[in-house]
């Protein structure tokens, strides 16, 4: 028997299952796919106080996003780095620069003046401080900043689950709840299916936790909780390209039909888009028409000496937003854009049950807090404290000392990416340095060209619930985000940490994942139908 059952290990079930379980509670998390293998990891990796938001003078919802940005910029200091947004005006927008840098400022302040100052921009000072941007049509621009994940958004929401799990929460992927039934003494049974090998099993707990994203409505109707809110869903489309630009800013311009969109780094790549459109169901893809929307807009965006093309997009991102919405609302195409992005969360004491609806990475920590409160409220013993957060000093420097006893290994010249290692795993990297130390050939490079030794791919083996290769190469990695398909079948060392990850399985585990992506057309992952593979798999948490 379980206190809380959160079903959904996307960032808000994640953040959930972190915030609970350091506050005292018995948790089981469990997500019908991977880990953030839905929306959470097809966002366009920024942490960011939501500046557009400002058009349509949400000023109480900008104010909470730059405060949570701020936050968890403060306890990321490595996983999430500010980064500086050039953002240009032409002659063609609806509002003119200096509106546009006048509203930097307020943002700036709405944020509590955390991040660097904006700055204005003339046409000139845009041709030369980045050359890549048409500026002939320009009127000017702003500098401002906001944050982004480096590693990504799937390594962040994992990183959460592993706080849970730290804080001794039970987490299963790929472990779906068929059927909830609320039982005479007040609590919940949860049938569940292991996608992996096919068994059934059920899980009980005395509260409910709704954390399933755009599903969630399906979730409340099996729960019969009747709420007041339900989603909507707006699609939203990146593409990844070779990198466009060495400044490491995010750029930003006003598309066709006068919203924001970005070219943001992706490791060494680019990452564009994106599109927010309205769609019906959840379970969408990439079409031309959104592939044509962002090579366009981005085309006549930049100076390039060819344009991009569909030939040029390595890899493809595809994610729905779930928005939350009162059902006695409807929502006009043409106020689409308007919608707001906040999050809603509804509870019933009558059910022990929380229901999540909405979310963004920028706002998990302050959706973690709001389920701590109203689980508290339904009688939930929980005594808060600090669940979220990178290592402090004493593991820094634990870590630095390991460093310095693998850097003096006689007869070895080990070249890592040490500050990777540190901002990925944290304290698992100490463990990386001292399996370094203690196996010959713990520091040998598998994965060459992504500088991926044994050493990180047996801690990704032992904790971080790797099942299939696309776990691997798309969410605790960014190499199938920054690689195309062929390029990946063809990288050396891939078989390899197959091997490694998942032994005698790895030649099964490598053709299922270059089988299930056509090597023509690019799919989003959350297409992939491996989940359904009956294959006996050990997940150790």
């Amino acid at each position: 028997m379980f206190d809380v059952l959160v079903i959904g290990g996307g960032i808000n079930g994640a953040a959930s299952a972190a915030a609970l379980s350091a506050a005292g509670a018995k948790v089981a998390l469990v997500e019908a796919r991977d880990f953030a293998g839905f929306t959470s990891s097809e966002s366009s990796n920024l942490i960011w106080g939501g500046i557009k938001y400002l058009e349509t003078l949400e000023v109480a919802l900008v104010r909470k996003l730059c405060l949570g940005r701020n936050k968890l910029m403060r306890a990321y200091p490595e996983a999430i780095k500010e980064t500086r947004f050039l953002a240009v005006v032409d002659r063609k927008s609806r509002f003119p620069a200096m509106f546009l840098w006048l509203g930097a400022w307020i943002y700036w302040w709405l944020g509590n003046r955390f991040t660097r100052k904006p700055r204005y921009l003339s046409r000139h000072d845009i041709a030369s401080e980045e050359t890549i941007v048409k500026a002939a049509n320009l009127t000017g621009g702003l500098m401002y900043s906001d944050a982004r994940l480096v590693d990504g958004d799937a390594r962040f929401v994992l990183n959460l689950v592993k706080k849970a799990i730290g804080f001794g929460a039970m987490t299963i992927n790929y472990l779906a709840v068929t059927r909830l039934q609320r039982e005479p003494g007040g609590t919940w049974t949860a049938t569940v299916v292991d996608g992996v090998t096919g068994r059934e099993s059920c899980l009980q707990a005395r509260f409910l936790v709704n954390a399933a994203g755009p599903f969630a409505d399906e979730l409340n109707r099996q729960a019969q909780f009747e709420t007041s809110t339900h989603h909507v869903f707006s699609k939203g489309i990146h593409l990844v390209v070779d990198r466009i630009t060495d400044s490491n800013r995010v750029l930003t311009f006003f598309a066709d039909d006068g919203r924001m969109f970005f070219a943001i780094p992706l490791g060494d790549k680019t990452c564009i888009g994106t599109t927010d459109t309205p769609v019906e169901s959840p379970l969408t893809r990439v079409s031309d028409a959104d592939r044509k929307f962002v090579l366009d807009n981005i085309n006549n965006c930049l100076n390039l000496a060819t344009p991009l093309t569909k030939d040029d997009i390595l890899t493809e991102r595809c994610g729905v937003r779930p928005l939350a919405m009162a059902r006695s609302r409807e929502y006009k195409t043409g106020q689409w854009l308007q919608m707001s992005r906040k999050h809603v969360l509804q509870a019933s004491e009558k059910l022990g049950m929380v229901s999540i609806f909405g979310g963004k990475l920028t706002d998990c920590l302050q959706i973690g807090g709001e389920v701590c409160g109203a689980l508290s409220n339904f009688g939930c013993q929980l005594q808060m404290g600090k669940w979220y957060g990178e290592p402090g000093l004493k593991s820094r420097d634990r870590f630095a000392a390991r460093l310095r006893e693998v850097i003096q290994i006689p007869e070895q010249n080990i070249d890592l990416p040490w500050d990777r290692l540190w901002r990925m795993y944290g304290v698992g990297a100490i463990e990386i340095l001292e399996s370094i130390l203690s196996e010959n050939r713990g520091a040998e490079l598998v994965i060459r060209p992504a500088k991926i030794c044994r050493a990180e791919l047996e801690l990704i083996r032992n904790q971080e619930m790797v099942v299939t290769l696309e776990d691997f190469l798309r969410r605790r990695t960014l190499l199938a985000q920054t690689h195309g398909l062929s390029e990946l079948a063809s990288m050396p060392g891939i078989r390899a940490a197959c091997e490694v990850l998942f032994g005698n399985q790895a030649e099964q585990r490598y053709e299922e994942y270059f089988q299930m992506h056509p090597p023509i057309e690019i799919q989003s992952s959350h297409t992939n139908k491996n989940i359904n593979a009956k294959v006996e798999v050990v997940r150790k948490p």
